[in-house]
């Protein structure tokens, strides 16, 4: 399944179902098949991605370091980040904000 997250601000964001449902739930929400994101809560919803993410980051970067200090070799990061995956659907969000748009999937 596809999530196609819409504004009237910018260009549609469309994510594959597991990682759409793990930004949602990053974000506080409860992944759904429809819903919206409105307008004068984005800012709220965009503080907490950032936090997931560098959340994540600081998860892979303790890892690397503990490697390090083991003396073995850093692991590497495996397929796309989280960051990758998220960016996107920020700045939509972020643009929406801006525009006082709310951000709508599934309709």
């Amino acid at each position: 399944m596809l999530y196609c997250f819409k504004s009237k601000a910018a260009a549609d964001v469309i994510m594959m179902a597991d990682s759409a449902e793990a930004v949602l739930r990053l974000m506080g929400r409860d992944p759904s098949p429809q819903g919206i994101l409105v307008s004068a809560e984005l800012a709220g919803y965009i503080q907490k991605l950032e936090a997931g993410v560098a959340d994540d980051e600081a998860q892979f970067q303790r890892a690397v370091d503990e490697a390090v200090a083991a003396g073995q070799p850093a692991p590497r990061r495996q397929g796309v980040t989280l960051r990758q995956r998220a960016w996107p659907l920020r700045d939509l969000m972020q643009r929406s904000l801006k525009e006082g748009a709310d951000v709508v999937w599934g309709v």
